[in-house]
């Protein structure tokens, strides 16, 4: 498999081990220092409603991945600077959304990765509506707790076990 350094192409694992990964449909963007990431998913599924993300961020995330299924929701934010920074404070490899975050601006130095559908000022609502470990289905894929997910530029795939070297 090519590597460029220590990033992992999604496109090289796609071609290594194109009938074992899922190819998420759903168009992101990079809104921290790095654009590629990966690591064992955590998920998290809600609607508009961001209470519960900080207790799941402060249990760590060496090595992990959160994905937030926030159902493409685009008037509330489910992220702001202050959560993103502690999740980087946490180890977290990277955060993904299917939704918008907000505070654009104070995502810009933090060195790890995020990737939502877009941005919106609206803060969270914060119900407790949330769920973790719960399959999250979008993109045209399921994503499952304990799965591993793979980002880069060219999009997001998810396998069932880590795929690379």
């Amino acid at each position: 498999m090519a590597r460029d350094g220590d990033i992992i192409r999604t496109a090289d694992i796609c071609d290594d081990h194109e009938f074992t990964v899922l190819v998420c449909e759903t168009t992101f963007f990079d809104y921290a220092k790095r654009t590629h990431f990966h690591g064992q998913v955590v998920t998290f599924s809600t609607f508009e409603d961001n209470k519960g993300v900080r207790e799941v961020m402060a249990e760590g995330g060496a090595g992990k991945v959160l994905v937030v299924d926030g159902q493409g929701s685009r008037r509330r934010a489910l992220c702001g600077g202050n959560i993103a920074a502690l999740a980087q404070e946490h180890g977290w490899e990277g955060l993904v959304y299917n939704g918008c975050i907000r505070d654009q601006h104070e995502f810009a130095d933090l060195d790890f990765g995020v990737k939502a559908i877009g941005t919106t000022p609206m803060r969270p609502r914060t119900d407790g509506i949330a769920k973790t470990g719960v399959p999250l289905y979008f993109g045209g894929i399921v994503i499952n707790d304990g799965d591993y997910l793979y980002a880069d530029v060219d999009g997001i795939i998810v396998a069932p076990k880590p795929l690379h070297d």
